[in-house]
């Protein structure tokens, strides 16, 4: 018994450890996941279940070196278009987090997000890659593909750690996924819209002038979603987000692979924030983030690591029990991402839709994408305003006013 005690103590210590060394992402989204699949799933099983889609293994990336983390062949997930949308391509890049140091890699290389091995072998539609005109009124009809994130590094390393078995080959994963879809038809295509979210938000914006370069002919635009991570300080004054994404670009050697227009003044760390690349995108780009992000808020601004004490932990599960002091922090965050985002909405080519609500990656839920409660600004839902900005029927630079005045939000709770 007392080895049996000591080993339970002895595993919980090195969980611990794991949580608070901030190196494991993976864990934020389980429970996001768990919202997500409470939210969608459950709410649309109802009505009627979602389009199933297996998985594609990319078996011309292994001439190229395009692998995951632990060496297997990447994949994506794609449900081909149809009449008005037959050339028409809507490509999302999976979102996941990323690992910051050998050991998470090493960890996350044994998980989806590093291994094609431990992939679903199909994956659910909804949202923005719903089928259903009910459901995804612009895109439902349009060549839609999820590419998956097994790099760790938001699709953009190019390098390997032989010693602890680690291929970082992000950005060859995008290149040969892409590679593959212009063999599918996209080169031919008309109309496309490279989107992503989360860690898949900042990667369409680091890859949105790269995918526009290889479609010279075509109507090519990008969406961020929940990617406008910010290079703010966290609740204790220091800064936790800084600190982490600067461990991912060291261990990664991504000050090769970031933009040039941005190394070459800022250091490679700044550089992984999407406030110093979005100036520089010449590809019409637009950003749909909530101004109380629930990652950032979570595992950027109120940390463990910044809040030993746990007066942040019932505010960053639930908004409801955020104190008055808490908000008028989280208003301060509000109002610096609305600062960094004026001159990227100065461009009539840009789209923006920021509202006040404590949720995360709204296009990938149908509860949030498209349906008849979905959050608004100005009476307008969030698939109606990409839509808009997308096919230039109406520019679209909405930002909320400040929490608690939209009724309309979905935010998240956790337990």
């Amino acid at each position: 018994m007392a080895k049996l005690l000591m080993w339970f103590l002895g595993v919980f210590f090195v969980l611990t450890k794991l949580v608070d060394s901030y190196e494991f992402e993976d864990f934020f989204y389980n429970k996001t996941e768990g919202a997500f699949f409470e939210s969608v799933y459950g709410a649309s099983a109802a009505a009627a279940p979602p389009l199933m889609i297996g998985l594609t293994i990319i078996h011309g990336a292994a001439a190229r070196g395009a692998v995951c983390l632990d060496g297997t062949l990447p994949g994506y997930h794609i449900h081909r278009g149809y009449g008005s949308g037959a050339n028409s391509w809507l490509i999302q890049l999976e979102g996941g987090g990323w690992c910051n140091s050998v050991r998470s890699c090493v960890y996350r290389k044994k998980t989806r997000r590093g291994s094609s091995n431990y992939m679903e072998k199909q994956i659910p539609f909804v949202g923005i890659l719903s089928n259903r005109a009910e459901e995804n009124p612009d895109f439902y009809n349009w060549n839609r593909v999820k590419v998956r994130y097994c790099d760790g590094a938001s699709f953009t390393g190019d390098s390997e750690d032989k010693a602890a078995g680690l291929q970082y080959r992000g950005k060859r994963i995008y290149q040969a996924a892409v590679e593959e879809l212009m063999s599918k038809g996209m080169r031919y295509a008309k109309q496309a819209l490279l989107s992503g979210c989360s860690a898949g938000g900042l990667a369409s914006i680091m890859h949105c002038d790269d995918f526009s370069n290889l479609l010279p002919h075509t109507k090519v635009k990008c969406l961020s979603d929940a990617g406008l991570f910010m290079d703010a300080n966290d609740v204790s004054g220091g800064h936790a987000i800084r600190d982490f994404f600067g461990g991912v670009v060291k261990t990664q050697s991504l000050q090769n692979t970031l933009p040039r227009t941005c190394t070459n003044h800022l250091d490679a760390t700044s550089c992984f924030f999407p406030q110093n690349l979005i100036g520089n995108v010449r590809t019409p780009l637009f950003l749909l983030n909530t101004a109380y992000d629930s990652w950032q808020l979570q595992e950027s601004l109120a940390p463990h690591t910044a809040d030993p004490h746990g007066l942040w932990h019932d505010c960053t599960l639930n908004n409801e029990r955020c104190s008055p002091s808490q908000i008028q922090f989280l208003q301060g965050f509000r109002i610096h991402m609305l600062n960094t985002v004026k001159r990227f909405a100065a461009s009539r080519q840009n789209g923006l839709f920021i509202n006040s609500c404590f949720a995360h990656c709204q296009s990938e839920r149908q509860d949030t994408w498209f349906s008849d409660n979905s959050p608004t600004i100005n009476n307008k839902p969030i698939a109606l305003a990409v839509g808009d900005w997308y096919f230039d029927r109406s520019g679209v630079k909405a930002i909320d006013c400040a929490y608690p005045c939209d009724r309309t939000c979905h935010n998240l709770v956790f337990k």
